[in-house]
């Protein structure tokens, strides 16, 4: 198993509580940030543009995605457009499709190519790689997400769909493939073996990589510990 260092793929923190995402840019290792409108709900943000700024300032120098939230092209647009000038690190995430499944690929194409850096987000199908690849080609770097945890969670293996976006991509190479919603530290180095260029995760798994290379018997002898300390903390009798 790779070390850490030995790690070709990019780490991103994928989250929006700002404390959470100040940890992370304190870890050398982890090369940017991505948001989207659910997890800033989650983490209770109220104003999107404040929240936006705020961070900017404190993380100013790695990629951080920002997403639209409108559903219609001249809306999407509109908010691409100002969310690009909050910052030379900012990428504007743009869904795949709006909620009517229709595809923004030519609002992507537009974006791109006016110079924008963009993420496109929520894909799933090589199909949707292989239009988005046409679409950024010749444009400003650009993410093109793909979330691999929605895939396996559907019972199918991601890895080898991973794969073939990556060489789908090599005609484009202002695009990097971005592996989305990992469910475990091992989908970094599913990542990493495959070429993927980035991989964006949460902070519960992004704590987990200083367990890279534990050994086997003092993990299985820490957790048998775990178990006992907490039978007896919750105060069981039989």
């Amino acid at each position: 198993m790779n070390q850490l260092s030995e790690l070709k793929v990019k780490i991103f923190a994928d989250g929006a509580d700002r404390a959470g995402m100040l940890e992370m840019y304190r870890q050398p290792h982890v090369k940017g940030f991505t948001t989207n409108p659910t997890l800033m709900r989650k983490a209770g943000v109220v104003d999107y543009r404040a929240f936006a700024r705020d961070i900017l300032a404190a993380i100013p120098d790695r990629p951080i995605s920002f997403e639209v939230f409108a559903d219609d092209p001249p809306g999407m647009e509109r908010q691409a457009r100002e969310i690009a000038t909050w910052g030379e690190n900012v990428y504007v995430k743009v869904p795949v499709t709006n909620t009517s499944g229709e595809p923004t690929y030519g609002l992507v194409h537009l974006l791109s190519h006016d110079g924008i850096k963009v993420n496109v987000t929520a894909m799933m199908t090589l199909g949707q790689v292989k239009e988005v690849a046409a679409a950024v080609a010749g444009g400003a770097p650009c993410y093109v997400s793909v979330f691999a945890g929605r895939i396996a969670d559907t019972g199918r293996d991601p890895v080898p769909i991973m794969a073939e976006a990556v060489e789908i991509l090599r005609a484009s190479p202002n695009a990097e493939l971005l592996w989305a919603s990992p469910r475990e530290l091992l989908n970094v180095f599913q990542a990493d073996r495959i070429g993927c260029h980035v991989i964006t995760a949460t902070n519960d798994i992004l704590r987990k990589l200083d367990l890279i290379g534990k050994d086997l018997a003092e993990y299985s002898l820490e957790t048998a510990r775990m178990f006992y300390r907490d039978a007896v903390a919750a105060g069981f009798r039989l």
